[in-house]
């Protein structure tokens, strides 16, 4: 509990006849009189506590029937961390406080930023201050649902009475009979009708309404009406109807809020991700900094679908690789997420104020612990603990001897020294290790050094530095630390043994943890490696981005160098009026600066870049891997492992892990990528420069799943070769579009590049992806459920009968009431195989004879899907199906 809620707690428990000074509250508290004189000021000005003016000043708490805000309440919460809702929340409180029974409210807003959500937060205020009950109903109506249907609009709200219409066999409650005591809440108001708003005035100007069919009597209601639209109200509701809705709450969009509320926001919706999953998740720095500065025009509602999907591709991997922690990094982020690294820049300043400067990862628990910050585990600061510990482990299980385990220890531990980076200094050292650890290994080094008569290398006082910072988080998260061969050090290093004894001694002083004799034997290990066993040692790797145009490669490698606070990788910029042989003298002197023995990771987008590995490889001597189609993310990856002293081989592996697409040009030894089962081809006259631009271009305005979509950049140089390739792709997956001007299959959709250089294309485009790619899904997720039939083969059938039904009907299913068709057409197949007895359908009878030529129709394209899968589709079934046509734009 904080020090303000003890203090308010403190008054209330006393009671309002008991009357406290601030000296007295320190004293009995044992608080600074400071800080307890400002807490009750605090509370006095917001109205939650009194004070009695004079020597001294008394505070006491107010009478239980003097105010509504005796206990702190969800709204007083939220305020706390929301800075830019506390005069929304003032408005909320005035609405429901409002005598007698609370006034009206209109929430607005755009889409996603919460409005739903606000008006349930405004039913929790109402109970919390006991003026609404505390089982007061909170009844959702989605106006949308009826917007072209005023009747069934009214028997919805005010219900129907037995007799009032064919098929009305008993009375039935409407919504606001249903919501009396409490709050209707009536979302997307603004596709209320004229009709079924003039329907309201009566109600919300006396309380009184009658049931469909009922002339004489009338019935009353208390019932507060919150609304919420993202239209502007002036223009989309009736200027009568505006008039009873005294008080209007605008809520803020994401990019108002600021980047610290956002990042509450991030982390609050990452913790109910953990909670959900049951498991820990831990999220890297540059993860977070990049949902913090993404476009996101949707909002919370985006946001928070978008880091479902990130936690969905991390458990894949914890799933598949059976790890211990959940981790969600960079490469985890869908496409567009990723984009926001490249604006980190533009908001340095205020998110090193928020995350701090430190390359940090935020862990959040699967409860209400809260979230807190921790380093980042795995390559940050590799623990030479679970290196030597796996590797034993390994050599026991194909039982080495002792002698034999020893060595391997050894060489690994010489290994681990040899990884870190060799050009570090103290400045590096304090942008990855606690500055308290970095003063505590120059006390070490420098008792070391005199006792041992001898210098240490720097790159052994820095591998010590990472060492004892990981001992003492591994000790905080109650992790043994184990040295096997203790003994054996001890005897045959007594000199740097005692040594490494007294230092551990000098650790635990500074730490205050308690550290096991084995840690001796690890410190000895760093004494004994000094620069003489160091003369073989391997370099650390260069990094290197080329790339076409003018300042591609520079941005990266700025962003790059920004994120990491250094200057380790370096950038060539290619402009197109260039000789790309100029370029590649840069690249070998440039090369030759940063190349070492380790090697050389080259980074490029295409073409005749992707031959300079062979050629630098040549010409100086050492060994160069290439990843081609680089983005932002590869940047960041590959100078972070390299940095850190990892092998060429490692981080050519890990970063071609988060490629985004693979070319045919990449060396034979990589391991196939997997091929997405869709693609958007992009094909220009222009040759390969402008189809690249086309591809990129869509990537960047357009949503899709990675895995599910590619975007394949194609020229037209040669028509004939065009087309060859084309078809090629055509047998391997399905082509959505053909982004052209030049007409290469009539069989396939195109659209022209000016359509799509405007925009005009992008909302069919995306309409088309969005289908696809939830047909794609719908598959696997079918072929998990379905019992009786072959999920594919029942989604394809179910499709072409849909599609014939739409065809007929010249009506065209919007795309969420499509996919729900398409799902209830399979699940109802599977039941029917099954056995399962039909639902019935209410009211079929007037139903069948107001929509006779519509049942025929659906009937009959039904009759394919019977007899393939040898089943009966009863009356009541294709009642059910009609729905989705005669309610196609109010579903979705």
């Amino acid at each position: 509990m904080k020090r303000l809620d003890v203090i308010f707690q403190t008054l209330v428990d006393a009671g309002p006849d008991r009357k406290v000074s601030a000296s007295d509250l320190a004293e009995r508290l044992g608080l600074s009189r400071a800080n307890v004189s400002s807490d009750l000021n605090r509370l006095w000005k917001e109205g939650r506590i009194e004070k009695e003016e004079g020597r001294p000043t008394l505070f006491f708490a107010k009478k239980g029937n003097d105010s509504l805000y005796l206990a702190e309440t969800s709204l007083d919460r939220l305020a706390k961390t929301n800075k830019s809702l506390i005069t929304r929340i003032e408005q909320a409180k005035a609405a429901v406080l409002y005598p007698p029974r609370g006034m009206h409210c209109l929430i607005l807003g755009e889409t996603g930023v919460g409005k739903s959500w606000f008006a349930g937060m405004i039913h929790e205020f109402a109970v919390d201050i006991g003026r609404m009950e505390k089982h007061a109903p909170f009844v959702i109506f989605n106006c949308a649902d009826y917007a072209n249907n005023p009747q069934l609009l009214i028997s919805q709200l005010f219900g129907v009475k037995k007799g009032a219409y064919t098929g009305a066999e008993m009375d039935r409650k409407g919504l606001v009979e249903k919501a009396d005591g409490g709050i209707l809440f009536l979302d997307e108001v603004h596709r209320l009708p004229a009709e079924g708003q003039e329907i309201f005035f009566t109600f919300m100007d006396k309380g009184i309404f009658r049931r469909v069919g009922e002339t004489e009597m009338e019935r009353t209601a208390q019932v507060q009406i919150v609304m919420a639209t993202t239209e502007n109200p002036e223009s989309s509701l009736l200027k009568t109807f505006m008039r009873r809705i005294p008080m209007v709450i605008k809520l803020p969009s994401l990019v108002e809020r600021g980047l610290e509320e956002r990042f509450r926001i991030t982390m609050e919706i990452f913790q109910e991700e953990a909670f959900r999953l049951g498991r820990e998740i831990q999220i890297s720095a540059n993860a977070v900094q990049a949902f913090l500065c993404y476009h996101c025009p949707n909002n919370i509602g985006q946001l928070k679908t978008d880091i479902q999907l990130t936690c969905a591709s991390a458990y894949a991997e914890f799933i598949s690789l059976k790890k211990n922690q959940l981790h969600v990094s960079v490469q985890d982020l869908p496409h567009h997420v990723k984009q926001g690294l490249l604006l980190v820049k533009d908001y340095k300043q205020e998110l090193d104020q928020i995350i701090g400067t430190e390359h940090n990862c935020f862990v959040v628990q699967p409860s209400k612990e809260g979230i807190w910050i921790g380093r980042e585990t795995g390559d940050t600061t590799d623990s030479v603990y679970e290196k030597i510990e796996q590797k034993i482990y390994e050599l026991q299980n194909l039982g080495v001897s002792e002698e034999e385990l020893e060595f391997d220890i050894e060489n690994y531990f010489t290994t681990f020294i040899k990884g870190v980076h060799q050009r570090v200094n103290k400045g590096d050292m304090a942008r990855i290790i606690d500055p308290f650890i970095i003063h505590l290994v120059e006390e070490i080094v420098r008792f070391a050094e005199a006792k041992l008569e001898k210098i240490l290398s720097q790159k052994v006082i820095f591998g010590l530095a990472l060492h004892i910072q990981t001992s003492k988080e591994r000790l905080a998260q109650g992790k043994q630390i184990v040295n096997p061969q203790i003994n054996h050090v001890r005897i045959k290093y007594k000199k740097e043994f005692a040594v490494a004894l007294e230092c551990v001694r000098m650790i635990e002083e500074a730490i205050l943890m308690d550290l096991p004799i084995g840690e001796a034997g690890y410190l000895t290990m760093f004494f004994v490696l000094d620069d003489v066993s160091m003369e073989e040692e391997r370099e650390t790797i260069g990094v290197l981005v080329i790339t076409h145009g003018s300042g591609g490669a520079t941005a990266m490698v700025d962003v790059t160098n920004r994120l990491l606070v250094t200057q380790y990788a370096r950038a060539i910029d290619l402009p197109l009026e260039e000789d790309s042989m100029s370029v590649l003298e840069k690249a070998l002197k440039v090369a030759r600066e940063i190349g070492s023995k380790a090697g050389l990771l080259l980074l490029v987008d295409m073409g005749s870049l992707l031959g300079f590995g062979e050629i630098i490889e040549r010409e100086i001597g050492i060994p160069v891997k290439v990843i081609p189609m680089v983005s932002t993310p590869h940047v960041i990856e590959a100078t972070r492992k390299a940095m850190l002293g990892h092998s060429l081989e490692d981080v050519y592996r890990d970063v071609l892990g988060i490629s985004l697409y693979q070319r045919e040009e990449q060396p034979k030894e990589q391991v196939q990528k997997h091929i997405p089962a869709l693609t958007i081809v992009a094909a220009c006259l222009s040759g390969e420069g402008s189809a690249l631009f086309l591809k990129k271009l869509l990537e960047s305005r357009l949503r899709y799943d990675e895995s599910l979509l590619e975007f394949v950049p194609l020229q037209l140089i040669d028509k004939a070769q065009a087309r060859s390739q084309l078809r090629k792709i055509k047998e391997e997956r399905k082509i959505l579009f053909v982004v052209s001007n030049y007409i290469l299959d009539r069989e396939l959709r195109h659209h022209s590049m000016d359509d799509v250089l405007n925009g005009e294309a992008m909302s069919d485009i995306q309409q088309v992806i969005d289908l696809e790619e939830a047909y794609l899904k719908m598959q696997e997720s079918l072929g998990e459920h379905l019992q009786m039939v072959d999920g594919q083969d029942i989604l394809a059938d179910v499709r072409m009968c849909v599609g014939r039904m739409e065809e007929r009907l010249n009506n065209y299913l919007v795309f969420d009431t499509r996919i729900g068709a398409y799902l209830h057409i399979c699940c109802l197949v599977d039941r029917l195989k099954a056995g399962t007895q039909s639902v019935a359908y209410i009211q079929k009878d007037s139903f069948l004879l107001e929509n006779r030529k519509l049942y025929s129709l659906i009937r009959h394209e039904l009759l394919p899907l019977e007899d393939k899968y040898e089943v009966v589709i009863s009356e009541d079934d294709v009642c059910f199906i009609m729905n989705f046509f005669i309610h196609n734009k109010t579903l979705a």
